[in-house]
């Protein structure tokens, strides 16, 4: 059932490269030629890829063996990334060939791809699942460039799977927008990220809650385990494929602990610390990922699967952007304890090869970890260079003072650096963000001090903040106005977005429509999990 039906094949089998191009028995001459054309024009565009697939060398019982299910209408290319590219030694310049597109959308392999549904399970909004893994994704192989660098490609939105349980396998444009756009976007902020390769489309028909157009998106990253794909194991006894696991994972991304005393519990204290660190900075920036369950944890430390995600625009520390989450499980605020939550439970996956005592304390590291990333962050944000005691009081209180403005978290945090450390200087555009301008007042009377006692100078200051402080991130409105538009095919809004992102923090006078707070329907859009 799982074979390679319908998969166009370079290495040889059945060919489907268009839909209507299905090789028969004793088809025409005309066709053969055109099909060996299209297969040899795809071994040249990819021919600086050398592939690989070191996860297809466990045991049978991680994955489920097949291949893509072609879309019903010809792909096309709707965006492609040149950084990305460049990461697996791809020419930029092959990106817009039409070989490109049936490659990526789920109409051919080349040689030495072994395709792939990873297996996994894990807590989804804190209840068990026996059995998840990849619904709609398959692993294609592994990418290994010219620095000695992994990369799996991973192909989203490539059909049903053994692990599709009742859905299509299919993703929508939509969804593959906003994934493509917020990697890319949290990427340019410095943050741990999965990649995104492109996007290819289809007029293929995709039913969610009413008929949207079908996409796929080749996303990028050294490794797609999870915290779930050690759960699995644990759950089901199969103790040496956990062990089995364990190994490849310290091998492949952790190899200075392959020989190591306690090499288990080492590599799940590192995991911690990762984990720790990425969710701080997740914190600081003002970015909510909407739904963290264990299947959707990194064992990178790598911000992985977006969804309903969504950067705060008005300052609310219960910011809750998954429309499903009916309890504010996943809230913004709730985000470093659901970190801690989700490595408790990799934690205990990796009792049967690991001490307890070791794997407990590794936990322990977690909130002194996190505390000290973010304080690191946010003192940043602030334009502070000393660590003082009183600090955690200065931040806690402006994010207070944000809170109960409603001012706009991006914004007021790009222009605190134009605030002045002079005794008795005012800065009234920043301060008609707050309501309460006395309360405001008291609390840059604390700061103006704070900054003079470290002997602040303004302008060095204001460079500092100014690479720390985005002046742009993904609001929900913008990635919505890139939607709509690329669901007419034009996607410039894509492009423009796309660019703005990779460098979010320096100052665009032409694109300064993109740093305003967004209009009120902005402010509303509902984001579920479907998207």
């Amino acid at each position: 059932m799982w074979g390679r039906q319908g998969w166009g094949s370079i290495d040889g089998g059945e060919s489907d490269l268009g839909a209507s191009d299905r090789v028969r028995v004793n088809p025409p001459i005309a066709k053969i030629e055109t099909l060996v054309v299209q297969r040899d024009m795809i071994r040249r565009t990819l021919e600086t890829l050398s592939f690989d697939n070191t996860y297809a060398r466990l045991p049978q019982a991680f994955y489920a063996r097949l291949s893509p299910t072609p879309f019903s209408a010809p792909p096309y290319l709707v965006h492609a990334n040149q950084a990305a590219a460049e990461l697996i030694d791809l020419d930029p310049a092959q990106l817009a060939r039409p070989e490109f597109s049936a490659l990526f959308g789920g109409s051919a392999l080349t040689p030495g791809m072994e395709p792939l549904a990873m297996l996994y399970s894990g807590h989804q909004f804190g209840v068990y699942v026996p059995q998840l893994g990849d619904g709609r994704a398959i692993l294609l192989g592994e990418v290994k460039n010219q620095r000695g660098e992994r990369w799996d490609l991973h192909l989203k939105g490539a059909g049903m799977t053994p692990f599709s349980r009742d859905g299509d396998g299919r993703a929508v444009l939509r969804s593959t927008i906003r994934e493509y756009l917020c990697s890319e976007a949290l990427h340019g902020l410095g943050i741990p990220t999965t990649r995104a390769l492109c996007i290819v489309g289809s007029d293929h028909a995709v039913y969610r809650e009413e008929v949207e157009t079908g996409a796929m998106l080749v996303r990028m990253a050294p490794s797609h385990v999870r915290f779930g794909t050690f759960e699995v194991f644990y759950y089901r006894k199969q103790h040496e494929h956990l062990r089995a696991l364990a190994d490849y994972v310290i091998d492949q991304h952790f190899s200075h602990l392959r020989n190591a005393d306690e090499k288990y519990a080492r590599f799940f204290i590192e995991v911690v610390e990762r984990t720790a660190k990425l969710i701080a900075r997740w914190q600081a920036v003002g970015w909510a990922h909407g739904v963290m369950n264990t299947d959707n944890m990194s064992i990178l430390g790598l911000t992985l699967d977006y969804g309903p995600y969504g950067f705060m625009d008005d300052y609310d520390a219960g910011f809750i952007c998954n429309h499903s989450d009916h309890n504010g499980r996943y809230a913004f605020n709730q985000q470093p304890y659901i970190g801690l939550w989700n490595l408790s439970c990799l934690a205990q996956a990796l009792l049967p090869v690991a001490v307890k005592e070791a794997l407990k304390a590794g936990l322990e590291t977690y909130q002194p970890l996190f505390e000290q990333e973010y304080q690191k962050c946010m003192r940043a944000k602030l334009g502070l260079i000393d660590t003082r005691a009183e600090d955690d009081e200065l931040i806690r209180d402006f994010l207070g003072l944000l809170q109960g403005s409603h001012a706009d978290y991006t914004i007021v945090f790009r222009e605190l650096s134009t605030f002045s450390s002079e005794q008795g200087a005012t800065n009234p555009k920043l301060r008609e963000h707050f309501l309460n301008r006395n309360h405001f007042d008291d609390w840059a009377a604390r700061y103006r001090h704070r900054l003079q006692t470290e002997s602040s100078r303004d302008d060095d200051r204001r460079v500092r903040m100014n690479r720390i402080n985005p002046k742009y991130v993904l609001r929900n409105y913008l990635a919505q106005a890139a939607i709509e538009k690329a669901q007419q095919k034009d996607f410039c809004e894509i492009d423009r977005l796309f660019a703005l992102l990779q460098d979010p923090y320096s100052d665009r006078p032409d694109m300064e429509a993109y740093a305003t707070p967004p209009p009120n329907w902005g402010k509303h859009l509902s984001v579920s999990c479907s998207s």
